[in-house]
């Protein structure tokens, strides 16, 4: 009797596989359940196609080409060897470059020390914190520029009148060449950023309180302890945001477009300002595309060094 009560699953499970196997595969239980899926999502792939896949399909394929508004010529690497001698696009990769270089160490590193600082606190005041600081980002980037563009002002702006408060004389922020970039620069680092601080706080509010007490009976200082667990154990999300602090940097767009315009004399270009200048000053939306396809390239690249220099398994 036992020998037949635990064939009996056994056997049940054999009579199950064969009669899905005698189904056509279309009416099985599984694919009716992943096809009702696919119906779900149908909506938003169509349009994430004709939105997103197709133009970017279509300015890849416009790199090649010299576009023009009835007839476009394939012209193979012709753009590329125009921007190897272009100066402006030189002048803008560095401009970036630069721009990416002081303002990503810096938003990082601000934004692990006061998630540091704010730590500690309760939780009613992490949350205020969290909420002073993000802020900002919610506010729109053209009024942000703006009021920058403003403080920044010659005649009526804040820091030349703290500046002759001072006794100092006026700085022409915008309007010099060699001060220029360093205004947009300044004004990235002095933006609080809100984004880093919040992800840092909830990436520390996750670490085990016993690996903190563990290094206390271990006689550990307060900045032992944050500098051997905390900044190992928040590698993961020092990953995330050097990696989207590194392309946003490079994407930057709006506050040169807003203040500078990309001047005096393309001190203050940007490649993103190039590519618009190029498509839609110039109208040459084969050389934009060109443009956007090396910052593509630039951007994968860098992103694929920061994951092999910070990428690691964190486990607690």
């Amino acid at each position: 009797m036992e020998g037949r009560a635990s064939d009996a699953p056994q056997l049940a499970g054999d009579q199950t596989t064969l009669q899905r196997k005698r189904l056509p595969w279309w009416t099985r239980l599984e694919w009716r359940e992943a096809f009702e899926g696919y119906l779900f999502v149908l909506p938003k792939l169509v349009l994430f196609a004709i939105f997103l896949v197709t133009p970017v399909l279509m300015g890849v394929q416009m790199a090649f080409e010299n576009v023009q508004p009835f007839r476009s010529t394939w012209v193979g690497l012709e753009n590329f060897r125009a921007l190897a001698h272009d100066n402006v696009f030189w002048l803008s990769l560095r401009n970036t470059a630069i721009y990416t270089a002081v303002v990503v160490p810096v938003a990082v590193m601000t934004a692990l020390g006061l998630a540091s600082l704010i730590q500690p606190l309760s939780n009613v005041l992490q949350t205020f914190y969290r909420a002073a600081y993000y802020l900002p980002a919610v506010a729109s980037a053209v009024v942000l520029a703006l009021v920058w563009k403003w403080l920044f002002d010659y005649d009526y702006g804040l820091f030349n009148y703290l500046l002759g408060l001072l006794g100092v004389g006026k700085v022409q922020w915008l309007v010099s060449p060699d001060i220029a970039l360093w205004s947009i620069i300044l004004m990235a680092i002095l933006s609080p950023p809100g984004a880093g601080v919040v992800l840092y706080l909830a990436a520390m509010n996750g670490i085990p309180r016993e690996l903190y007490e563990a290094a206390e009976i271990d006689g550990a200082s307060g900045f032992q302890k944050w500098w051997r667990l905390t900044v190992p154990l928040v590698t993961p999300t020092t990953l995330y945001i050097v990696v989207m602090s590194t392309i946003g940097s490079f994407q930057i767009f709006t506050n040169v477009f807003i203040m500078t315009g990309g001047g005096p004399g393309n001190a203050t270009t940007t490649m993103v300002t190039e590519i618009y200048n190029s498509a839609f000053q110039f109208f040459n939306f084969g050389k934009a595309s060109a443009e956007a396809l090396v910052l593509f390239a630039i951007v994968t690249a860098l992103a694929v060094v920061q994951f092999r220099w910070l990428s690691r398994d964190v486990q607690y």
